[in-house]
């Protein structure tokens, strides 16, 4: 079974990096711009949204070629954040996947730009996309809407205004299922969208991406305390060292623990909702095995 799981992350990653490959087809491979975006997009990232996407398409009927556009768009906006992420201004991080981060090895100009070509170059995708029906408008719009300060942005924002304070849990539900959340929602929710399905599966799609969300950014705060660099390819005791309010600093790490526990129950509660609604979703099940695991 392992086996089988890695094969099909193999399989789902070719599938992206073939389709953002395409995408930079057209561009100025000498431009440092383009070398920087590709340093970061092409660095090994998990791919859990696109894989997130992918198997959500096998779940609903979607033909995984069709959403593939989308999926790139969103690993774009992904790494796009990431790249900004990681400036002086914000987490001010050296490390990303294992290497240097794109403003180490580019400068913090080129890296600026080279995010804002991410993000363009998602929404142009998204806009040509948009252009095939109503379906495929409603979801880009979804994507772009749920990226935006309505989403990651906002939760960004929150994060940044919340460095060195006392947050409520509320709060920091909210900051979280913006930040993390919203992207994994666009991912889960692409595909419904395209199919045109009634509001009562998309609202259970909603519903098990908020839980993976939360349960991906509990078990990331965990891992911030408990693991190592070498382990994560990213700088570990970053939020104490930041002063940043987390699921552990609010919770204490065995309240943080039990959180996560629970919310990945309700995640899997709520693929069960999704299989009696008629969905085979053997793909997603097995997907969140992996996420939880971190066996990427």
């Amino acid at each position: 079974m392992k086996r089988k799981r890695q094969e099909k992350m193999l399989d789902i990653n070719v599938w992206l990096e073939e389709g953002l490959e395409e995408i930079f087809e057209g561009l100025d491979g000498e431009d440092e711009v383009v070398k920087a975006a590709k340093y970061s997009l092409f660095a090994g990232g998990k791919r859990v949204r696109p894989a997130l996407m992918y198997t959500a398409a096998e779940a609903i009927g979607v033909n995984v070629d069709e959403i593939r556009p989308y999926a790139c768009a969103l690993e774009m906006i992904h790494t796009y954040s990431l790249i900004h992420d990681d400036l002086p201004a914000m987490d001010n991080d050296d490390l990303r996947r294992g290497r240097p981060t794109c403003h180490k090895a580019f400068g913090e100009a080129i890296a600026i730009l080279a995010g804002d070509m991410l993000l363009n170059k998602a929404h142009e995708v998204l806009l040509e996309e948009s252009l095939k029906d109503q379906n495929h408008a409603k979801a880009g719009l979804n994507i772009s809407t749920l990226a935006g300060i309505a989403g990651m942005i906002g939760g960004q924002s929150i994060d940044i205004s919340s460095e060195g304070k006392k947050i409520s849990l509320d709060l920091l539900y909210k900051l979280q299922e913006k930040k993390t959340g919203a992207l994994i929602e666009a991912a889960v929710t692409t595909p419904v969208i395209l199919k045109g399905v009634g509001d009562g599966v998309l609202t259970i799609f909603k519903d098990y991406a908020n839980h993976l969300g939360l349960a991906f950014q509990i078990q990331d705060d965990i891992l911030d305390v408990e693991s190592d660099e070498a382990t994560l390819g990213k700088t570990t005791g970053k939020d104490e060292r930041d002063n940043k309010p987390t699921f552990v600093t609010l919770l204490g790490l065995d309240g943080a623990k039990d959180k996560l526990m629970n919310e990945e129950d309700l995640c899997r509660k709520a693929l069960k909702d999704l299989s009696d609604n008629g969905l085979n979703v053997s793909e997603l099940e097995e997907l969140i095995d992996k996420i939880f695991a971190r066996s990427f």
